[in-house]
């Protein structure tokens, strides 16, 4: 927010300096411009957590879910040292990574049973789904594209693209990370939530494969020492989820 809104600072001030009659309808069309600005952003965060609250009346354990992810992503985005200018679309993509699942039947997102291959097919084009909604938001480019990818795997077996290793997207890799632990270690209504020891070991297995051996390196010391603070920032508890 306050990298957008130098510009227009700046503009101020040149624009006062120079003087004239026309100083004075510059300087307000200057400000007009900051004004809407600002109410753009405003707009645009409003449409980004309404979209969230979707996910918590189509699902409630996918909508605490994503906010978790948003809490885990900037964790280890700075420590990937991702400028904190683009922090913003990593958050988003985090937070929306599974905004498609609206599009997914009731009947498949909550069956407690085994899902049929075609079943698991509808459900896999979620990330396709969640690109198509944010790439109509301005400004969200980025972020659609993070969501597009979120189940690529470094070795080339993931989907929608099967993109391999440094050609998925840093903040996708990031999420596939986070997200696998978010939901290994939460209760779902197939199954109980796995102990932390035991996630993590399924990522170091994964390392590679799946993930990004990097990311999960990075990811561990933040899992462990940063659980409580994630969870109550997502307005949540470990106790409650796992």
């Amino acid at each position: 927010m306050s990298l957008m809104a130098s510009p227009s600072a700046q503009a101020t001030t040149t624009v006062a300096g120079i003087g004239g009659p026309f100083s004075g309808q510059a300087s307000s069309l200057v400000l007009r411009i900051k004004e809407l600005e600002e109410q753009h952003l405003a707009f645009r965060n409003s449409l980004v957590c309404a979209f969230n609250q979707l996910l918590d009346l189509k699902d409630i354990s996918t909508g605490v879910h994503s906010t978790r992810l948003a809490e885990w992503a900037l964790r280890v985005a700075r420590k990937q040292n991702i400028p904190e200018e683009c922090l913003y679309q990593v958050e988003v993509a985090a937070l929306l990574h599974d905004v498609g699942k609206i599009g997914v039947p009731d009947a498949i997102l909550k069956k407690t049973s085994a899902l049929t291959p075609e079943e698991r097919a509808i459900i896999n084009r979620h990330p396709e789904y969640s690109w198509a909604i944010l790439r109509l938001f301005p400004g969200l480019e980025e972020a659609s594209l993070y969501a597009l990818h979120h189940h690529e795997s470094v070795d080339g077996s993931g989907y929608p693209a099967g993109l391999r290793g440094s050609d998925i997207p840093l903040a996708s890799r990031i999420i596939s990370v986070i997200d696998a632990y978010d939901a290994m270690v939460s209760n779902r209504c197939y199954r109980k939530g796995l102990p932390h020891a035991e996630a993590i070991r399924r990522l170091l297995a994964s390392s590679g494969t799946q993930f990004d051996p990097e990311i999960v390196h990075t990811f561990i010391p933040i899992a462990e020492q940063e659980a409580a603070e994630v969870f109550a920032a997502a307005g949540t508890s470990a106790t409650a989820a796992l």
